[in-house]
């Protein structure tokens, strides 16, 4: 799977409230989101290097937020 990570840096860096909302209620924290979708901007979007849970979290939250355009 190719990551954009023109996309992903500019989630985690402007559309952090976007994050915050999408785990509100789910029992997840938002800096763990934004923790594994720094791992994966440090890595150049190596999702291989994800452990099963960083993968889990990234198809859960930042995978569909990605997707979604800037507002």
């Amino acid at each position: 799977m190719e990551i954009d990570l023109h996309k992903l840096h500019n989630l985690i860096n402007k559309r952090r409230d976007e994050i915050e909302r999408a785990v509100e209620g789910t029992g997840f924290l938002a800096r763990t989101v934004v923790g594994v979708g720094t791992f994966l901007l440090d890595n150049e979007g190596d999702i291989d290097l994800l452990s099963p849970k960083q993968l889990a979290t990234f198809e859960k939250f930042l995978k569909p937020l990605m997707g979604k355009p800037a507002r």
